[in-house]
């Protein structure tokens, strides 16, 4: 495999799988409005931030081009390193048992409760209640899915490959969903995070350096290497944690 095609895996790959994240998200809060309050006013929601996001991507990504590239990558590592450190710390903390796994099952019937004990109220023919939750779940979903594909995509030039990773994570979700007519609880989403957190760390890292003037040995195929290191430092924190916390449970036990 060429220098090119591992960066642009690894992008797709990134891409697609933080994109299919955030949608189970947004999908268990749609699900949750739209069953008990209608489909209509929540749909028309979801389509209004779709469109809010698509302009923020046709906006952002040709703005981004007259960026020299140094400066791009410099600026877009840090981003993507703050970032991906975040995802990457709750990721370890949930493997080894220190914060519980989130539980889509379990969102979704708050979501429900909370739609159904909402008062309706119509507004231009819409329930303002099922338009703006709708609204307000994708949009603040969907911005972190706008953030890692114009990132990814303009640090290498490769907006439409990003944008081809969020679009097919969109399809996967939105068809599953449908077909299991409930939220996706049975996803791994803790180990997707998990991959997401390293992958963006690890891009973070490349190319924040290469911004800065580092020469990686063999360019892009320093990417596996860098992943490989985080991989292995983060399996070992994990390691350490959960000796940790299964060493301070007896202590804490009643007598």
């Amino acid at each position: 495999m060429g220098c090119v095609s591992t960066s642009t895996v690894l992008l797709i790959v990134g891409a697609f799988l933080a994109s299919a994240v955030e949608m189970v998200e947004a999908l268990t809060i749609v699900l949750g409005v739209g069953i008990v309050r209608g489909w209509r006013s929540t749909l028309i929601g979801v389509g209004a931030a779709t469109v809010v996001l698509a302009t923020l991507v046709a906006a952002l990504g040709p703005a981004l081009r007259v960026v020299p590239i140094g400066t791009l990558r410099l600026v877009v590592g840090a981003l993507l390193l703050a970032f991906g450190l975040q995802w990457l710390r709750k990721a370890i903390l949930r493997s080894s048992g220190f914060v519980s796994h989130k539980d889509e099952d379990a969102a979704f019937r708050r979501q429900r409760e909370q739609a159904a004990a909402a008062r309706r109220e119509e507004r231009a023919g819409l329930d303002w209640y099922s338009f703006t939750v709708a609204f307000k779940g994708v949009l603040l979903e969907g911005l972190e899915v706008v953030f890692i594909v114009i990132s990814f995509g303009s640090a290498q030039g490769r907006i439409g490959l990003a944008s081809a990773g969020a679009a097919a994570a969109f399809v996967l979700v939105i068809g599953a969903g449908v077909l299991a007519r409930g939220p996706l609880e049975r996803v791994p989403e803790n180990t997707i995070k998990f991959v997401v957190g390293l992958l963006l760390t690890t891009f973070g890292c490349f190319w924040g350096a290469e911004g800065a003037g580092v020469d990686w040995p063999g360019d892009e195929l320093s990417l596996l290497g860098v992943l490989a290191f985080l991989g292995a430092a983060s399996f070992m924190f994990v390691r350490v944690l959960r000796r940790r916390r299964l060493a301070v449970a007896p202590m804490e036990a009643p007598a």
